[in-house]
């Protein structure tokens, strides 16, 4: 596989544990419904409408690739893992699991749960001792060797990826979205907030963003203009980013989201032309 050219990652340690996201589901209004943790719930799918359309879903995940790997093409990126000197650790896979903020730990053991004495498993107690730092301790040489290898050859490591994937990232933002009665175009702005910010409980969190915004517009479910919701949603979106050095390019929002806010394109309907750092990519 070509090494995709990775852009810095934007999110803090912090911000991507479980158990902050689900810490926050107290304040997090319809988001945040009690969800099991066992493996037959995992790949619970939401109703179709929206995001969740398995075409619309293709296009986010492209879309995610083109700003997180500078690619459209995000199956390739199961293999991926890299120290990309960010603080967290690895960054691996299809929506960069990290090994220091706890959602590779729990991808890991829950391809552990379904597949016992796979080859990411031993790796499992120095998972544990890395979770919120940087260090390799326990992990190198072999682990990336090993990731890729489970990636290359086991569908049960992908599916996982896959599952995890939707139970932390995708699902609750595409919940979220339909709960404020905003279309295609809105739940892929909340899945892209979620994926770089995650929904702990620190000012730059997802649902911290989606408070800021309703400071200044009403979702549709409220009675408010979906466009105009969304521009504010942007706003409090780039906002947050700004907070932090390393995410001072917005183009992710500014000539991609935007680009299609702009024309109104609610349905998120190909042809799709936007710019990610100034790259271009189109979806015909």
């Amino acid at each position: 596989m070509e090494t995709p050219h990775i852009r810095p990652r934007t999110t803090h340690p912090s911000r991507r544990t479980l158990l902050a996201f689900m810490g926050a589901a107290a304040v997090a209004g319809p988001l945040l419904a009690t969800q099991s943790a066992g493996a037959s719930q995992l790949s619970t799918v939401v109703s179709a409408g929206g995001l969740d359309d398995p075409a619309k879903k293709e296009i986010a995940m492209q879309i995610v690739c083109s700003a997180e790997n500078s690619s459209l093409e995000w199956k390739k990126q199961y293999r991926y893992c890299e120290d990309i000197d960010d603080g967290r650790g690895y960054t691996a896979g299809i929506i960069g699991f990290c090994s220091g903020t706890g959602d590779m730990l729990d991808l890991v053991e829950l391809y552990t749960q379904r597949k016992p004495g796979n080859i990411l498993a031993k790796y499992l107690p120095a998972l544990r001792r890395v979770d919120g730092s940087d260090s390799h301790d326990g992990l190198d040489p072999n682990f990336k060797p090993d990731w890729e290898r489970a990636a290359d050859t086991d569908a049960e490591f992908r599916k996982a990826q896959n599952d995890e994937r939707d139970r932390v990232y995708f699902n609750p933002s595409v919940k979220q979205g339909k709960a404020d009665g905003i279309g295609t175009l809105g739940q892929f702005c909340y899945y892209d907030a979620i994926v770089m910010h995650g929904n702990g409980g620190d000012s730059t969190s997802f649902n911290n963003i989606r408070k800021r915004a309703l400071r200044s517009a009403k979702t549709p479910a409220q009675g408010g203009d979906e466009v105009t919701y969304l521009n504010a949603f942007l706003d409090a979106r780039v906002w947050a980013m700004k907070q932090e050095e390393a995410h001072e390019d917005t183009s992710r929002v500014d000539t991609a989201q935007r680009v299609f806010l702009k024309k109104r394109n609610l349905n998120l309907d190909p042809p799709l032309d936007w710019k990610v750092y100034g790259d271009p990519f189109h979806i015909g």
